[in-house]
């Protein structure tokens, strides 16, 4: 196989000891729980790998794979084959594929056909998909018998950097997106970027909208190269993509590790996400994530400004790269400013009656509070004024 990275999640206890064990190499690594920390594997072709990075990480008597059904149609066979071949019980649980299906009620649908089928106590999961099949079957491993180990096996870029890593899980609920979730580690993220083949357009586009976060809040560096090789990276060039998922899964464990359950600077990968939250969920989840999150991250940043927390020309910069990817960054003409606001109150980052928000000063320089809180509560009065320049095009 060609070349592996591995980046290590350390755990609490391995972290004050001063161990995270990150670095590149060409072994799986060892076993053991989520508790002790996991490791994200990156290479291409580690589809093939699975069988056998289970039995390492998450040794089971049975593997319940959760997927949807488009991943399932292209490489659900692919997997099962795999793993009944190195001596796997396997079963597949597929549900239809969107945003809009991840749900409590296909949560309790994938809950009660796993009882029904008989896994137990013994078994372990697989999330086989993209960001809605990762956080919807962690959320089935985290509550399913009181939990159960799982292992994310993500097959969009979303997934990839951001989705599969950090352990959040959850299902959205009509008022709000991921209200009902919960903190649950995986054993192991196991990345193949030839899976990004098989990907539409419009999701790899949706994908580099989180890297380009990672860049606005944490290296400047890397979100300059990212507009620099805009072209490449939106015309799904192998090499530019695996160079890109490895930097952005390097910033997101890095945060995770700083911060597991998000009371501090992990707050920052929200950036963006407060406003995207609400665009997600008054389109009725028809725009994808990323869309959203691109909108959000202008919007958010021209926030920052009118309230002096960023420099003039942040928004404009953020603008100009998710532009040349192809991102969308002012609100349709169809939503007011109050609507977008008025879906931003349940959130589930809100503090005190107030929306808080994840800013940043600069590219690559992220906002802490003179509280030393990282996130702002913001007037709803500001944000509709931000929200209302962006949509006339005032920059």
């Amino acid at each position: 196989m060609k070349s592996m990275h591995r980046i290590r999640v350390a755990a609490a206890a391995e972290i004050a000891a001063g161990s995270t064990g990150n670095g590149n190499g060409n072994g799986a690594g060892g076993g053991g729980t989520a508790a002790a920390g996991y490791e994200i594997l990156i290479g291409p072709g580690l589809l093939a790998s699975v069988p056998s990075i289970l039995s390492r990480c998450a040794p089971a008597y049975r593997y319940a794979v959760i997927t949807d059904h488009h991943v399932a149609e292209l490489y659900g066979m692919r997997l099962a084959r795999g793993l009944h071949s190195a001596g796997h019980r396997v079963e597949t649980f597929a549900f239809p594929a969107g945003e809009a299906q991840k749900t409590r009620e296909t949560w309790a649908e994938i809950s009660d056909a796993m009882v029904e089928t008989g896994i137990g106590r013994d078994s372990a999961v697989v999330a086989f998909g993209g960001g809605v099949a990762g956080d919807l079957g962690g959320f089935v491993a985290a509550t399913y018998m009181r939990g159960l180990p799982f292992v994310q096996v993500p097959t969009s870029l979303l997934a990839m950097i951001d989705a599969s890593v950090g352990g959040k899980v959850g299902v959205d609920t009509p008022a709000g997106k991921n209200l009902v979730g919960a903190f649950h580690q995986p054993c192991a993220v196991v990345i193949d970027p030839e899976l990004l083949r098989t990907l539409p357009p419009e999701h790899l586009r949706a994908g580099l909208a989180e890297a380009v976060k990672h860049g606005a809040i944490a290296d400047r560096e890397y979100l300059e190269w990212i507009e620099e090789a805009a072209d490449e990276l939106a015309a799904g060039d192998a090499e530019a993509l695996s160079r890109l998922i490895v930097r952005s899964v390097e910033i997101k464990a890095e945060m995770v590790m700083r911060d597991e359950r998000e009371s501090g600077p992990r707050k920052l990968l929200n950036f963006g996400h407060t406003v995207g939250h609400a665009v997600e969920s008054l389109s009725g989840y028809r725009m994808l994530h990323g869309e959203a999150v691109s909108i959000g991250m202008v919007a958010e940043s021209r926030i920052a400004e009118r309230m002096g927390v960023a420099g003039q020309g942040t928004t404009e910069r953020l603008r100009r790269v998710l532009s040349r990817l192809g991102l969308p960054t002012a609100l349709p003409m169809t939503w007011s400013a109050e609507e977008v606001v008025s879906r931003t109150r349940n959130d589930k980052k809100a503090r005190g009656g107030r929306v808080e928000y994840s800013l940043i000063c600069a590219p690559g320089v992220p906002a802490q509070g003179i509280d030393g809180r990282w996130g702002y509560a913001v007037a709803d009065e500001v944000a509709k004024g931000a929200l209302g320049a962006g949509a006339a095009g005032v920059r």
